[in-house]
């Protein structure tokens, strides 16, 4: 099989923050590749640099040492050319918008024609199943359904890279564990490369085909676990040996984590 292209590659990726307190060593000889069409999860304790990873590849927070590519250009220029699409844990959605009016807002700043817009619109809300709702305003929907349209907004303009902090952390776990089917499913009609932050073991281990365990900060990779789990996953797949043998290496790899610091 050939070796797929690294769309993300992060070398000895080093970021201090300097505060008031003194410095704050956020991520520390941080490597990774991520590969096309790869769903990458991260997983570490609060404060251990997972979503500053993330903005970093978004190129909203700058390394302080190493060095990023994504798409094979810097992080700068990746946002510019518009390479990946971002959910935040917060749906975000501008509540005087509709929900097609808050999918459509980076189409219409891209300049893109109205017609384009319509057909974007109409196939993005298609992908997260919210086909009907767009003329409602997002205090008219669900938490899980505003995740949704967030989602869609991300996925509106096309980009292959979608970066995802925490997106369901805020739901409950009925909602959580809904979404998490849904977005292995668009991940799988998709083909688009997922980077996902989490707190949660059981959702790590469900979505990604590689999940990275980090440490407390400064934020080190601590193991990078590729998963046999097939592509194709019912939720039951959380009670098989295979599920809870990867949950259990990701929980060792957290508690190393720890020992270490």
């Amino acid at each position: 099989m050939p070796a797929r292209e690294a769309v993300i590659s992060a070398r000895n990726l080093d970021l201090t923050f300097q505060t008031n307190d003194g410095p704050v060593h956020a991520l520390k000889g941080v490597d990774l590749e991520i590969e096309a069409g790869d769903f990458v999860s991260f997983i570490g304790p609060s404060g251990c640099g997972k979503t500053t990873f993330l903005r970093v590849m978004a190129d909203l927070e700058q390394p302080t040492g190493g060095e990023i590519t994504v798409n094979g250009v810097s992080p700068e220029e990746a946002r510019r050319s518009r390479a990946y699409g971002y959910v935040f844990q917060a749906a975000g959605l501008y509540p005087w918008r509709t929900i097609g009016g808050n999918i459509r807002l980076p189409l219409e700043i891209m300049g893109i024609s109205k017609a384009e817009q319509a057909a974007r619109v109409a196939r993005v809300l298609d992908l997260v199943e919210l086909v009907g709702f767009e003329k409602k305003f997002p205090w008219q929907l669900s938490g899980g359904m505003q995740q949704r349209a967030s989602i869609a907004r991300a996925l509106s303009f096309d980009a292959d890279i979608l970066l995802m902090d925490e997106p369901f952390g805020a739901l409950d776990e009925i909602v959580r564990d809904h979404l998490n089917e849904q977005l292995l499913k668009l991940w799988d009609r998709t083909g688009k490369t997922i980077a996902f932050v989490t707190h949660s073991i059981p959702e790590a281990v469900y979505l990604s085909t590689k999940i990275v365990v980090m440490s407390p900060r400064p934020g080190r990779i601590t193991d990078v676990i590729e998963s046999p789990l097939p592509r194709e996953r019912p939720l039951d797949i959380r009670e098989s040996p295979e599920f809870l043998e990867i949950a259990h290496r990701v929980r060792e790899g957290l508690r190393a984590g720890h020992s270490d610091d």
